[in-house]
Order: C-alpha cells, then structure tokens, then sequence
C-alpha cells in the first residue's frame, strides 16, 4: 500500500519562480484600483490613476479614520450602498454586498515598493493575521475583492485578473513567499 507522503523538494517552485508570481500580485497590490483605500492609518481614500483627471484624494473631503467606516466623519455607507450591484454607472458610488470600509492600516499599498509589501504581505503581524492559503481564501471569498477585480462602469482594473492573481500567490507561497532582496 502506498501512503501519500509531503510533496518532494524538487516539486516546490524554485525562488525564480516565486519572484515571477510576486511579479503579478506587485502589479495588483500597486494598481490605483487596489492602492486607492489601501491607503493607511491617515484613512483618506484618493482617486489616483482612475478616470477622474489629476491623483486626487476622495472627494467630499472623506476620512475613514480609525474606525475605517468614516464613522468620525462621514460614514463611508452614506453614498457606498451594502447591496449587490452590477455598478455599471460610472462615476456612481459603488455598492456591493457587504459594508463598505477600508482595509486595516497595517494592509497600506499606496506609494510602498514592492520590496515593502513583499515583506508585509508575507507576515501575518503586517498582513491582518492570514496564513497564505488564509489570505487565497480572502482574496476569492471577499465581495470587496470581487469588485477590485469588477468594479464596472468603465473603471479600471488591475493588469492581472482575480483568478490569476490567486495562482499567483499560491506559487509564491509554495515557493516560500520570496522577496528579491531574499538571499
């Protein structure tokens, strides 16, 4: 009787490998569509990179603040509905099913090399506490997500798409989650 045993060496990506997924879910976590509210404990969302012109922070002078809903300011669900939306309007407040927020603080992208989020993204201390296979499972899980990937009404989107970007961190995980300054 054979007994399935852990996968041999030789099977796992090489570190090559792994920087080459890194690669993809760098030019992700770096797109305006991702870096917009993954913006950090000063909880202002921008407009970067998007078809409103000129970077720009969010209009209406919005400020997530330390609850990460505007709840200090403007609540982020006065114009962002919780409810399933095909979003198609553009320049419409998007709505999908789940309350809007921002992400943690610890999760800020915007102006981080990728050598910054590499480091971040693998540590569960920086990255909201996810395991890799944790952190796949969010990424197909997340309506939040979801949109990022979707957000209709001409917006853009990120260089790689959602399904492509969980192959992605899973060869890099495989690979030991390597960053280029790895040595």
């Amino acid at each position: 009787m054979l007994i399935a045993g852990p996968v041999a060496a030789q099977d796992a990506p090489t570190k090559a490998q792994g920087l080459a997924a890194w690669d993809d879910i760098y030019a992700v976590t770096s797109h305006p569509r991702c870096t917009n509210c993954h913006v950090g404990a000063g909880g202002i969302p921008m407009w970067n990179g998007l078809t409103y012109g000129a970077d720009a922070v969010h209009g209406m002078r919005v400020q997530a603040g330390e609850s990460r809903v505007g709840a200090e300011t403007m609540p982020c669900r006065t114009c962002h509905i919780g409810a399933a939306s095909a979003n198609e309007t553009p320049h419409a407040p998007p709505m999908i099913d789940d309350a809007w927020r921002l992400p943690p603080a610890e999760l800020a992208w915007l102006g981080k090399s990728s050598e910054d989020i590499c480091k971040q993204l693998r540590d569960p201390e920086t990255n909201d506490g996810f395991a890799m296979d944790e952190l796949a499972t969010h990424l197909e899980t997340s309506a939040f997500v979801a949109w990022g990937f979707d957000p209709g009404g001409g917006r853009s989107i990120p260089p790689v798409g959602l399904d492509e970007m969980v192959i992605a961190l899973n060869l890099w995980a495989a690979a030991g989650t390597p960053c280029a300054s790895d040595p």
